[in-house]
């Protein structure tokens, strides 16, 4: 089993996708909320580029079970039922409704990798729920970071040391093989995460991102996203009537 990092979608090749398993990280926040909203009972997560289709879609959409979140310059755009902060998800007030979600760099990376095989979103808080998905495919596996407005962040990077890490603990364990590092953004994760891992929190909150979201006032977004395998649960990227779409595996 082969395996890449990708620092930004800007950077993605057909090899990285053809074939493979994508797993794609907006630590700060998509992939750490859509996780939070499927552990909270939503239903499915239906993934769009922009604010304004998220919206169109949500409003054709039948029935009052529907949930329109995502963020804007890190807040709310008018009228949305939610932000994209992980806490905010619970399951008596989420539970059996379809969100439908749009944000700056997250969902755009998931509909980047659509040409992959397989695709999962992954984070800090289910790392070994992510490893475990990514190594039953059987299939190389590609890690893509969203990034932040373009630009390579250390959060996504360091989310996917911790599943670099795990895909090792969990091949130990199962007796099955291990992931070979297939290029230097690879290696580059996992030496991050391995030599952070317990100071997640100050690393974070020093990045762009980081630093962005505490401008934004949801410093608790950080105290949520650093959570290592709080969560036992992955989402899985399925294609619906032309819409990705996010279940639980």
């Amino acid at each position: 089993m082969q395996l890449d990092v990708v620092f930004l979608p800007s950077e993605l090749q057909p090899v990285h996708l053809k074939g493979r398993a994508v797993a794609v990280f907006d630590v700060l926040r998509a992939t750490t909320t859509m996780a939070a909203a499927l552990s909270a009972g939503v239903t499915e997560i239906r993934i769009f580029p922009d604010i304004e289709s998220a919206r169109a879609a949500a409003q054709a959409f039948p029935g009052a079970a529907k949930l329109l979140c995502g963020e804007a310059r890190c807040l709310p755009p008018p009228g949305f039922d939610l932000g994209n902060s992980p806490g905010a998800f619970n399951r008596e007030s989420h539970s059996g409704r379809t969100a439908f979600m749009s944000t700056t760099n997250g969902t755009r990376a998931i509909l980047a990798a659509r040409e992959a095989a397989e695709r999962f979103v992954a984070s800090l808080v289910n790392a070994s729920a992510a490893a475990a998905a990514l190594a039953a495919t059987g299939r190389d596996v590609t890690l893509l970071c969203a990034g932040t407005g373009g630009r390579v962040a250390m959060e996504d990077v360091l989310g996917c040391g911790a599943v670099i890490e795990a895909m090792f603990r969990h091949g130990v364990s199962q007796r099955s093989p291990v992931p070979e590092l297939a290029n230097d953004p690879a290696l580059i994760a996992l030496q991050l995460f391995l030599d952070n891992r317990h100071r997640l929190r100050d690393l974070m909150a020093g990045a762009e991102g980081g630093r962005n979201v505490i401008a934004a006032g949801l410093p608790q977004d950080i105290d949520f996203a650093v959570q290592l395998d709080a969560l036992a649960i992955v989402g899985i990227v399925q294609e619906r009537d032309g819409q990705s779409i996010v279940r639980k595996v």
